[in-house]
């Protein structure tokens, strides 16, 4: 059974000592754990915490599970969070009501510590390959559109990053840092830390410098700046910074990558122009 010590799990359940010993067993295996005594308790610490799992108790005072799962299906920021009711109740017609609202499992009372880590390890490897498989789809930039005439790059299409992307793509050439981006929006920058990379799968300043890697790769192929120029024009403040980040990115420094691809795009002009100048000699000779 796979643990994951970074992993964050909060328990509602209005039973003190059942929440206790969850939350104990969770511990004991690495996890850091939240409780909350009820519905509209767990809300809050949902909202603020926006931990990695849920597991919610059904029949609670003041909010049951049902209305505590809708609220969070229904926030942007915690809509993803994969969520486990506990119930005494095996019924079939709660069950598929659980299900409609966006539960992903459900753990019938009395549910044993081995219960509950087997359901969550089942949910957060199901997350993982999830978020896994949005990084592949949305990481190959070149198969994705173009989102200016001057970059290869297409940022992830996520509705409440929105904010965030259209900040770096309209200012990523001024030199600007997590901090520039989580003020803009509004956020702190652990929490826009974290968002983006539950969201994308990358930090926000592997975004910045992906942006700033796709306005650089024309300019080099395309124009006579030094790389001087070209670093300055991305906002580094020198030359140095640039050619190590282009170097992680590409394996090659920009001057190398600059003669392999300026030698390519020269090569593939003069192939073109001599197909044109061999068919335009063609059409002169009379049949």
């Amino acid at each position: 059974m796979i643990h994951e010590s970074s992993k964050t799990i909060l328990v509602i359940e209005d039973h003190a000592l059942t929440r206790h010993l969850f939350l104990k067993g969770l511990e004991a295996e690495g996890f850091v754990t939240i409780g909350a005594e009820n519905g509209q308790v767990g809300i809050q610490q949902a909202e603020e915490y926006l931990p990695d799992l849920v597991i919610c108790d059904l029949m609670m005072p003041v909010m049951d599970g049902y209305s505590v799962l809708t609220r969070l299906r229904q926030n942007h920021l915690t809509a993803i969070i994969p969520f486990i009711f506990l119930t005494a109740s095996n019924s079939k017609a709660s069950i598929r009501k659980g299900m409609e609202l966006g539960a992903d499992d459900y753990l019938s009372k009395p549910a044993t510590i081995d219960d509950l880590l087997k359901a969550i390890t089942i949910r957060l490897e199901k997350q993982s390959l999830l978020r896994s498989w949005y990084a592949a789809r949305s990481h190959p930039i070149s198969e994705l559109p173009a989102t200016s005439a001057n970059s290869d790059l297409t940022f992830p299409m996520v509705p409440h990053l929105k904010k965030v992307f259209d900040y770096i793509e309209a200012h990523y050439h001024q030199g600007i840092t997590l901090s520039d981006v989580a003020e803009a929006v509004g956020y702190s920058p652990a929490y826009l830390t974290t968002q983006v990379s539950k969201q994308t799968g990358e930090s926000v300043n592997t975004w910045i410098v992906k942006r700033r890697m796709a306005a650089a790769r024309p300019l080099l192929k395309n124009t006579n700046q030094t790389i001087e120029e070209i670093a300055i024009r991305l906002g580094y403040q020198n030359a140095c910074h640039f050619s190590r980040q282009f170097r992680q990115h590409h394996g090659l420094s920009p001057t190398i990558w600059r003669k392999q691809h300026q030698l390519v795009h020269v090569s593939a002009a003069s192939n073109l122009q001599f197909i044109k100048s061999r068919s335009q000699l063609t059409n002169a000779i009379p049949c």
